[in-house]
């Protein structure tokens, strides 16, 4: 039996691709994902929590309460309303005291995710990391690429020896990418696939070519065509989310046939918290719409409502998303025995590996 997230151990089976939480890849393990390290100034959180995108909203909204002397210059907006490009345009406009408030949240945060990693360093599951990729929507935005970029130089100055890079793609993509890396070997004589980035605020899903004929570890992988739905405007229930994912689906499966591209009978979902190896989700998924932990299966519930794909009911394969997001960086790490990666959106995600 292959080793869960959490185990010291290694697996024996020599390639996991196509199961639900594979732990062993060719010529890699994953060794851990959703490291969780309880914050010792709060009982119930955990330390994550004090880096992830919603932590630096908090600290935004503290500095416009600390330092407010006259009119708010976001005005009466809510900081949890303020929409990402009206905070970074601030950063490029000619108000000082905006862009005062967001470089203080800046800083504090920069601090917070130097600590976090410094921090995940320490612990068992990340002894030897090398290299660590930086990924998810924060940093995609002026303000949190600002913020990484600042605790980089952080962890530089405390001589911390891992190596941080930031992810080479755009976030909407490394969740769907890496998953070319947990195709199944019977699914590459089709040439595209469907993959499924699941996250708190927003549902991706794309067409992945995987073209792994031409790059076997397959960096040459790209998305040709992909759909986005902001969940978190709508509020919508667990049934409702489900459909809303299996249309999208069914809506790129139509359009490989009307290209005339062979579309392999899978289908990938990389999705928060720790997935069993029956496709369960037995910890952190709180932030998706409703709930979806056990005893809810999401990869039957997805099943029952897609389409056959070239006469083929299509498999619904579940894996972390940021163990996803990372094997998206696979080729980069490549000289690195072990390495990891963040994500930094809604919460804080994580994972480690090993090359073989």
């Amino acid at each position: 039996m292959a080793d869960r997230p959490g185990k010291t151990g290694k697996s024996t089976a020599p390639d996991m691709r196509g199961e639900h939480g594979a732990m062993r890849l060719p010529g890699l393990d994953i060794d851990h994902y959703n490291l969780l390290v309880r914050d010792p100034e709060d009982e119930e959180g955990f330390l994550g929590d004090r880096a992830s995108q919603g932590a630096f909203r908090d600290l935004l909204q503290a500095a416009r309460q600390r330092h407010r002397t006259g009119k708010d210059p976001f005005g009466d907006v809510p900081t949890a309303d303020l929409k990402k490009k009206a905070i970074d345009r601030v950063l490029r406009g000619s108000d000082p005291d905006a862009a005062h408030l967001v470089h203080l949240a800046v800083e504090d945060h920069a601090r917070r995710l130097a600590h976090v990693i410094q921090v995940f360093l320490a612990q068992p599951e990340w002894e030897g990391v090398e290299r660590i990729v930086l990924g998810g929507g924060f940093p995609e935005h002026d303000a949190g690429g600002l913020a990484v970029r600042r605790a980089m130089r952080l962890l530089e100055l405390a001589k911390v020896e891992a190596r941080l890079q930031l992810l080479g793609h755009h976030a909407d993509e490394g969740g769907l990418l890496g998953w070319t890396a947990l195709l199944p070997q019977s699914e590459h004589r089709h040439r595209a696939f469907l993959a499924v980035d699941v996250g708190g605020t927003n549902i991706r899903c794309g067409i992945v070519e995987h073209r792994l004929e031409q790059a076997p570890d397959g960096h040459k992988a790209r998305v040709l065509e992909r759909l986005k739905w902001r969940h978190a405007d709508h509020g919508p229930d667990r049934a409702e989310a489900v459909a809303r994912l299996a249309a999208m689906l069914n809506g790129l499966a139509a359009q490989a046939r009307t290209l005339d591209l062979p579309l392999a009978p899978f289908v990938g979902i990389a999705c928060p918290g720790r997935i069993e190896a029956d496709g369960g989700i037995s910890q952190g998924a709180q932030n998706l719409p409703g709930n979806w932990e056990r005893p809810f299966h999401l990869a039957e519930a997805l099943a029952a409502h897609l389409d056959p794909i070239a006469g083929t009911l299509p498999r619904v394969v579940l894996h972390n998303d940021a163990v996803v997001q990372g094997l998206s960086e696979r080729r980069k790490m490549r000289k690195a025995r072990r390495w990891a990666v963040l994500t930094i959106g809604t919460g804080l995600g994580n994972a480690s590996y090993t090359t073989r």
